[in-house]
C-alpha cells in the first residue's frame, strides 16, 4: 500500500512581474508555465520546478 503523494506546492511567492524573457522575478516561471501550472500533472510540476531551480542558479 502506498501512501498518497503530497500535493506539489507552488513556488508563487506574489511578486508577480514578468522580465523581459516572460521569466517572473518572483517564482522564474515563464509565463507559459504560469498558465499551465492550474491544469499540469504532479510529475509536470517538479518539471517545472526544476527549470525553475536552473533559472535562479546563476543568480
Amino acid at each position: 500500500m502506498t501512501e498518497p503523494s503530497q500535493p506539489v506546492k507552488s513556488p508563487c511567492i506574489e511578486v508577480c512581474s514578468l522580465n523581459d524573457q516572460d521569466v517572473c522575478i518572483g517564482c522564474y516561471r515563464t509565463a507559459n508555465e504560469i498558465i499551465e501550472w492550474f491544469s499540469a500533472s504532479d510529475e509536470r510540476k517538479r518539471a517545472i520546478l526544476s527549470a525553475v531551480n536552473e533559472r535562479r542558479a546563476p543568480r
